[in-house]
């Protein structure tokens, strides 16, 4: 079983994949759902701190190099701009834009995004830490239900 937690919790620790990945692929695999929702939070949140401080540091200093230096730049170049359209439609209401970006499930979106545009618009740390763990809270609520509903549909169709 500690294998199974093991997979779970490094899937959701994953870029893009996320928990969005990790509580399907746990409680397909067996773990129990509660299980599954505790380990691939607390396994997504914990790159978010190095995302916030290092990210942009990276992609600067990689802006320049020879093989990484375009995709680094249109990282920071695609991140300014993303930034700057979400300042000028979240306004005050940032906090509830960047916990909405993380936790509504779409393509693109979650932790390592939404810290990544924090980090690049400067924000401060302790709110966009806050509003990126209610976002996790809100993707492990919405990815659990549209997980057990699957399960239970699978299981009656048998």
């Amino acid at each position: 079983m500690l294998k199974k937690y093991l997979i779970t919790f490094l899937i959701s620790m994953v870029p893009i994949v996320e928990l969005r990945g990790g509580i399907p692929i746990g409680v397909g695999m067996g773990v129990k759902w509660q299980t599954a929702v505790a380990i691939c939070m607390v396994g997504n949140m914990i790159p978010v701190p190095f995302i916030f401080f290092f990210a942009r540091k990276i992609l600067e200093w990689g802006k320049d190099k020879p093989v990484i230096g375009k995709f680094f730049t249109w990282c920071l170049e695609k991140g300014h701009h993303g930034g700057e359209k979400l300042t000028e439609k979240a306004g005050k209401g940032m906090f509830l834009a960047l916990m909405l970006f993380v936790g509504i499930p779409l393509p693109g979106t979650g932790a390592w995004t939404g810290t990544l545009a924090a980090s690049l618009l400067d924000l401060d740390f302790k709110k966009s830490i806050l509003a990126v763990m209610c976002g996790v809270i809100l993707a492990a609520i919405i990815i659990t239900v549209a997980t057990l509903l699957g399960v239970a549909a699978f299981t009656a169709a048998k």
